[in-house]
């Protein structure tokens, strides 16, 4: 998310950094300005969402150096996984909606009953108005963009509200987004708390959030004082549970959850494993030092930390089992070794949280039902994943396992098909998106009858109801 969406830690909408605040009447003005441009159907002719979506697409273009050092600047970003992660993963949203946009955008014809006709009925996709849109910090340009795609695609006015834990590329987003979009219908407001607060405050046609679920709490308890629907994608403690451990088992496993340095929200937060741990936790350790050298700590493609506060956070979770791999950390970079743990406190912030963070809890259980049993426990994650090759397995794991998404022996994949939808269900989220569910999640599918008055042919349904009338109503209907 989405590549991949975040949950930042539990929070309110920032990292309690010092807010950076726009000034009050002119976050006003600025609403007041969209709302009026939304209202006139600026962002309704598919010739102008085309031209806003290519033009999104060329200021990823023209500024992808730009972007590449703010992500860097930020999280520690090697280009390459910036690029792919982050930039190329909009840019293919972008190019998905540009082939489809016009077959989204069709009328449905629906079937009208005997009662009604001669008539005709339709379904239409309708822009919903005015979206706020809040990111996250780590993935701060994807998931920004990714959803503004689907806003684009809709035709809606958006407002984009960077995390101010990411400053170079929501500086980055200010800068260059105003210089491509019509400032008319799209706008990006930085800022704090202070400016979340106001934001929120606001009347809008639909808040999408990526975050975490103590302030996913806070921007539904702001949407229902004005009834705004919203789209919550939050995460949770993804599982892999791991049948087979063969190399290409730990490979996988290792990239999915070391990216960005394990600050993904879809990463593989612990690992099952059937029976004994040692033979994966070995080829583990082996698959980081292929990945990332003897130091991962100065390796160029590996990132760190954002924020001193979920660093600290990260070590304490050392205290809370056995460091088998890695457990390296410099403070003054803010970088934590790739680290796996066993034995670990099942009751401690490691196994009750999310961990957010590039440390991988390895857990041996019994049988499959266990770890079925293990997962059904906790609540609902954004994704499970199965490593085995037993149809059986995956079939029970499928049927059995609640979460947004099931992947069979590709973590993370899933987020790069732009045809299934992204999103979470129970406490990992509502909402999906990613493609034409992002396109539908911020339309609205309106109804449209039409018939004639020029033949009366409901007269048989008026009063008042004769024995004929009601046999023929009966009939009818």
């Amino acid at each position: 998310m989405g590549l991949f969406t975040s949950t930042p830690l539990p929070d309110p909408v920032g990292d309690f950094a010092p807010p950076v605040d726009e000034h009050p009447s002119k976050i006003a003005a600025t609403l007041a300005n969209l709302r009026h441009s939304a209202d006139t159907r600026i962002t309704h002719p598919r010739r102008f969402r085309v031209q806003q979506l290519r033009a999104l697409e060329k200021m990823l273009e023209e500024h992808l150096d730009d972007f590449l050092a703010a992500l860097n600047e930020d999280l520690g970003k090697g280009a390459t996984e910036a690029k792919f992660s982050e930039v190329d993963v909009v840019r293919a949203e972008i190019d998905f909606a540009l082939r489809h946009l016009a077959e989204w955008m069709d009328h449905t014809n629906v079937k009208v009953p005997l009662a009604l006709q001669p008539a005709m009925a339709k379904v239409e996709p309708r822009p919903l108005g005015l979206v706020l849109i809040i990111g996250p910090w780590n993935y701060p340009l994807q998931l920004m963009l990714a959803p503004l795609v689907a806003a684009i695609a809709a035709g809606n006015a958006a407002v984009l509200k960077p995390s101010e834990i990411a400053p170079a590329t929501s500086g980055a987003l200010a800068k260059f987004l105003p210089l491509y979009l019509d400032n008319r219908v799209f706008a990006v407001i930085e800022g704090g708390v202070d400016t979340a607060t106001e934001l929120l405050a606001a009347r809008w046609d639909h808040i999408f959030f990526t975050g975490g679920e103590k302030v996913a709490k806070v921007v539904a308890a702001a949407a229902a004082k004005h009834l705004t629907p919203t789209t919550l994608e939050l995460g949770g403690k993804s599982p892999a549970v791991v049948d087979n451990q063969l190399p290409a088992t730990a490979k996988r496993l290792a990239y999915a959850k070391f990216m960005n340095a394990g600050q993904t929200c879809v990463a593989p937060d612990y690992v099952l494993t059937i029976g004994d741990s040692a033979p994966l936790i070995e080829r583990l350790g082996q698959t980081i030092h292929s990945f990332y050298g003897k130091d991962p700590l100065t390796h160029p493609d590996f990132g760190r930390i954002a924020s001193h506060r979920h660093f600290q956070r990260l070590l304490d979770m050392f205290e809370q089992g056995e460091v088998v791999h890695g457990g390296q950390y410099d403070e003054q970079t803010l970088r934590i070794a790739p680290t796996i743990m066993r034995n670990v406190d099942l009751e401690g912030t490691l196994m009750q949280e999310e961990i957010f963070g590039p440390i991988l809890p390895v857990i041996e259980v019994a049988t499959f039902e266990e770890a079925l049993e293990f997962i059904a426990a906790r609540p609902t994650p954004l994704a499970a994943y199965l490593m085995s090759e037993s149809p059986r397995l995956q079939s029970i794991f499928s049927d059995r396992v609640r979460a947004g998404a099931i992947v069979h022996n590709a973590p993370l994949a899933q987020m790069i098909v732009p045809s299934l939808p992204f999103g979470g269900v129970g406490a990992s989220g509502m909402g999906s998106y990613h493609g034409k569910h992002g396109f539908d999640r911020l339309s609205q599918m309106r109804s449209e009858l039409s018939k004639t008055t020029v033949v009366d042919t409901l007269s048989a349904i008026y009063p008042p109801y004769s024995w004929a009338k009601r046999k023929i109503i009966d009939r009818l209907l």
